[in-house]
This record gives C-alpha cells, sequence and structure tokens, in this order.
C-alpha cells in the first residue's frame, strides 16, 4: 500500500468512524475500487482506529473524567457497570472469533456489508415508528438489562456494513433514549472495545511485526483519521439533535450500498 492509498483510507476512517454509516463497510469499497486488497488489510484496518481511538478520547476526555472521578470519589458505579455489561458480549464473542472474522470472505464481501447497510439504514428510517421501552432522561439513568441490550446490539457491529455506532445508536433509541443520548452512550461504550482491539493486535508478534513495517503509511493515515474524526464527532453530535436526524444516514447507507450492489452486478 502507497502513501496515497493510506492517507484516503484514514480520511475515509475519520469520516465514517463516528457517523452511522460504517466505517468498515466504506473502508471495504474503497479498497475494492483501488484493487489488489491484501490478506492483511484487516490488519491496516485495526491499526488505522488508533487515530479515531485518540479523537474519541480527547473529545471526551472531560466526560472520561467524570466517570472515574464518580467511581472513585463518589462511589457512583452506575455508568461505569453499565459501560462495561456493554462492552462484554461484543468483545467477547469478538475476541473468540477474530481469526475467523478476518480469514472468512462473507466478513469482506461486497454483498455482505451491501445487505448489512441496507438493513441497518431502513431501521434507521422507520426507528421513530417502532416500539421502544419507557423513555431515559439521558444515558446516566440507564438500567443494567437495558446497558446489556444495546450490548447485544454491538455484536452485530462485527459484521461488516453495520455499524458500531449505528447498531448501539438505533439500539439506545429503542430502550429509550433520544438520539444524541444514545450516541453518547454509544460512543463512550466503543472506547473499551477500540482499546481492546489495539492491545490484542499490539500482543501479537506478527502484528507488531506488520505495524512496523508499514509505520510510515500508518502514521499518515492515522494522523488523518484523528484530524476527521475529531472533526466528525462534533458534527454528528450537533446533526443528532435534529428530529428524525437517523433517517439522513439511512437513506444515504441505502443509497450507497445499492449503488455498491449494482457494480457488483455489472462485474
Amino acid at each position: 500500500m502507497n502513501p496515497l492509498e493510506g492517507a484516503i483510507l484514514g480520511l475515509v476512517q475519520g469520516l465514517t468512524e463516528f457517523i452511522p454509516v460504517s466505517s468498515s463497510g466504506h473502508l471495504e469499497f474503497i479498497q475494492q475500487l483501488i484493487g489488489n486488497r491484501s490478506d492483511d488489510f484487516h490488519l491496516f484496518l485495526e491499526f488505522i482506529n488508533i487515530g479515531t481511538l485518540l479523537a474519541l478520547i480527547i473529545f471526551y476526555r472531560h466526560r472520561i473524567k467524570d466517570i472515574i472521578l464518580d467511581v472513585f470519589k463518589k462511589h457512583n458505579y452506575r455508568l461505569a457497570l453499565n459501560l462495561i455489561i456493554t462492552t462484554i458480549p461484543a468483545a467477547t464473542i469478538g475476541f473468540l472469533a477474530s481469526s475467523l472474522i478476518s480469514s472468512l470472505p462473507f466478513f469482506s464481501s461486497i454483498l455482505t456489508i451491501s445487505i448489512a447497510m441496507i438493513v441497518v439504514g431502513i431501521l434507521m428510517i422507520v426507528i421513530d415508528k417502532l416500539p421502544k421501552l419507557s423513555r431515559l432522561k439521558d444515558e446516566n439513568h440507564l438500567t443494567k438489562p437495558r446497558a446489556l441490550l444495546i450490548g447485544l446490539a454491538q455484536v452485530f457491529a462485527l459484521i461488516p456494513g453495520t455499524s458500531r455506532s449505528g447498531s448501539t445508536i438505533i439500539a439506545g433509541r429503542l430502550v429509550g433514549l433520544n438520539s444524541e443520548s444514545a450516541a453518547n452512550y454509544s460512543f463512550l461504550a466503543s472506547i473499551p472495545i477500540m482499546l481492546g482491539v489495539l492491545v490484542k493486535t499490539l500482543i501479537s508478534t506478527t502484528d507488531r511485526a506488520y505495524f512496523f513495517d508499514n509505520l510510515p503509511n500508518l502514521v499518515i493515515a492515522n494522523l488523518i483519521a484523528f484530524a476527521f474524526g475529531l472533526l466528525a464527532l462534533r458534527f454528528v453530535m450537533q446533526y443528532l439533535k435534529r428530529r428524525e436526524a437517523l433517517r439522513a444516514f439511512g437513506w444515504y447507507r441505502i443509497i450507497i450500498a445499492s449503488v455498491a450492489l449494482i457494480f457488483l452486478l455489472i462485474q
């Protein structure tokens, strides 16, 4: 992969990681367009999460500090415990099935990605018409069973095209949160997952070798992903304050996936 390709992928990662349109799906689409998808492409995707993870931590630095103070000074464990509960399902299944996910063609198939994008897109369009649990004031009032439901929804994000933020924001809406609170909780819950993936990757000798062999490209990609990730976070948190904000993302997903399917049929 040359520096230009790495920069393009970093840009796509930064713009789409936090907007619920599926960063993994977009990255697979772009790589298919570029051509010559390597067997270790999944490692590049995991390592360019460093930039967006740093963007997420910086964006939520005050909130993270408050959660830590709640736990150690105020002995208020509610939100921290809920985040752990939400993290467990996807972290467990992702850890146990990581080799399978990275090796099976199903998880990089344009057909799989497109169908997942369309299904989640439809859910975003009709979300306001779906039955929901009793309304909650914000993510701080989430109960443990509802936190677990969001965690179970996050498991589906292991399928490219689903979107981690998309699946958890939809689940958050269904358990009684508004779009803004659901997004805040979704992004906070994604921090442990992203950290876990990074640590697991760095522990592997082979993966570390890939990291250092591709260090220049990864530095460029992560710097770009970091900058545009911050911009995307600011945009999406402002946009989700609008009424029926998810509908626009839903239609976008359907249009992009439909275009991808048409190209797949033509080939």
